[in-house]
């Protein structure tokens, strides 16, 4: 892959970046933490290193995908002779809560608690998403009718291609563990937690439903998502939150409530802690009421 300049679409409506590609060649642009108010898409072509992101460090090796939705924080340590490719689109751009039933990418390349934020990649995938990447870098040097349309139509092509890749790669593996089943108990937490996170915040609560100790359950979280179970829980409500602040017109207060919290003013020390962004602010800076539009 060649060096390029980076090309950058601004929204006209309030100058903020839109669609953005660029390339790299060493962990510059992430050797510091990020926390970006659009998604990222990174194609780690060569080279090795560790991603560091929400509560978890993960070793990668490449070729590599990785994926952020927005003020998820994440930073990139190089090992050895990293260069790749990154794709930013902001949500006013493309909303995947919008289009979940066409590119059905949100909890998979996206927003995903329960794996690592990046997939591995044949050399057969690097060739097809590079493909669809030079189709856009085109496009984009290129402005003629249409042009936002086909370049939402080749960004959800990517979307989907990479949404199929990694639930191709999402199968459980068996694993005994104090002689229960991982995967039984893995899924069984995965729907409790899906089920019960606007009410339950407890991982107490969690292990009553499972009918498990909190130790055994505190144990069996960690080996296989490398975070604990509080983590996965606020990163499950911070998610909510947010799709609810950029979906709706909601008061935060209402949120609050919805998600199980008396309290407007402990949400929002909650949600700062752990998004690094006031409701509000995100609310501001993401965009808001788009389901109302």
């Amino acid at each position: 892959m060649q060096t390029q300049k980076p090309l950058t679409l601004v929204d006209p409506k309030n100058g903020n970046l839109a669609f953005k590609i660029f390339s790299y060649n060493d962990n510059c642009p992430f050797d510091h933490v990020q926390r970006n108010n659009y998604y990222s898409i990174i194609i780690n072509l060569t080279g090795s290193g560790k991603l560091k992101s929400d509560f978890s460090s993960y070793d990668f090796s490449s070729p590599t995908m990785m994926g952020f939705s927005p003020y998820q924080p994440y930073m990139v340590s190089e090992s050895e002779n990293m260069s790749g490719i990154v794709l930013n689109f902001h949500p006013d751009f493309f909303c995947i809560h919008l289009h979940q039933k066409e590119v059905a990418c949100n909890g998979v390349l996206f927003n995903n608690i329960y794996q690592p934020p990046f997939i591995k990649l044949a050399d057969k995938d690097v060739a097809g998403f590079l493909n669809i990447v030079e189709q856009m870098q085109v496009e984009m040097q290129n402005p003629a009718l249409a042009q936002y349309e086909l370049l939402v139509s080749y960004l959800k092509i990517f979307l989907i291609n990479g949404s199929r890749l990694r639930i191709e790669q999402s199968p459980l593996v068996p694993v005994d563990i104090s002689g229960l089943k991982e995967p039984f108990v893995l899924q069984n937490l995965k729907d409790a937690i899906e089920e019960n996170f606007k009410t339950k915040h407890s991982p107490a609560d969690y292990a009553d439903l499972l009918n498990i100790s909190p130790k055994a359950l505190a144990k069996i979280t960690r080996n296989h998502f490398n975070k604990t179970l509080t983590n996965m829980i606020a990163e499950r409500i911070v998610i909510e939150a947010k799709r609810e602040l950029y979906l709706t017109s909601k008061p935060v207060k209402s949120i609050a409530y919805e998600l199980g919290f008396n309290d407007e003013f402990y949400f929002s020390r909650f949600f700062k802690n752990n998004a690094d962004v006031s409701p509000q602010l995100y609310r501001e800076t993401v965009g808001f009421a788009k389901a109302e539009v």
